[in-house]
């Protein structure tokens, strides 16, 4: 890859993508944000260029882009961004660590990214935006929806499915062959011995459902 990168977003996540960025060898011309109190600041050393018009400053075949805004139990801001950009002819390429472990026959979606000392296993398939964290281990094949995210120290054994959108919290740990619905959260730490339904948030241990009242900052 020789074209330089923009990364949207410029908060912690965006930190994670750059150092990935810079371990592979790649080139970052800098990165966009929507908060005015970002636009001019710098990143790693590398310039918040303004809000994310930017990009459009550069020609699709000129750059690469790449998401700096993660998903903690929100995964509609990502999506939105990321088709935006793919419409005017943007390419997101994946993003994959050198201390990341990537096995035979894996499956990237454009704009995945698999982060520092993450495992990615044989025959996994990751779809559009999909994020597995810092340390995450997805093991043979799972499949992992658009836009999900596999949090920091997650674990998820062979064979699970991860719907579109889903969280799947720090540390959390599921077992073979579950099946996580689309838009469901798994809180941090929670043990995951049963399927998850649509739009379900699960904590504990075992995981079991969480009312709709008691749902802050469990991933």
């Amino acid at each position: 890859m020789s074209r330089p990168f923009i990364i949207l977003g410029a908060g912690g996540h965006a930190r994670s993508v750059v150092g990935s960025l810079l371990r592979a060898g790649l080139p970052v011309l800098g990165l966009s944000d929507s908060e005015p109190a970002r636009q001019g600041g710098r990143v790693l050393g590398f310039p918040v260029l303004g809000d994310d018009d930017t990009v459009l400053n550069h020609q699709p075949a000129e750059i690469y882009l790449a998401l700096g805004i993660g998903h903690v139990g929100q995964a509609a801001p990502r999506r939105a961004l990321m088709e935006r950009f793919m419409a005017l002819g943007y390419e997101f390429p994946p993003v994959v660590d050198p201390t990341a472990v990537l096995g035979h026959e894996a499956a990237l979606g454009a704009g995945s990214q698999i982060l520092a000392s993450a495992t990615v296993q044989a025959g996994c398939v990751l779809g559009v935006g999909a994020i597995v964290n810092t340390g995450a281990v997805v093991d043979h094949d799972c499949r992992i929806g658009d836009h999900a995210h596999i949090a920091t120290g997650a674990i998820l054994a062979g064979a699970v499915d991860v719907g579109s959108a889903s969280l799947i919290g720090c540390g959390a740990v599921l077992r073979q062959c579950i099946c996580v619905g689309i838009g469901a959260v798994v809180g941090a730490g929670a043990v995951v011995v049963a399927d998850v339904a649509n739009g379900a948030w699960v904590v504990g241990t075992p995981a079991r459902p969480m009312r709709t009242k008691d749902r802050e900052s469990v991933a």
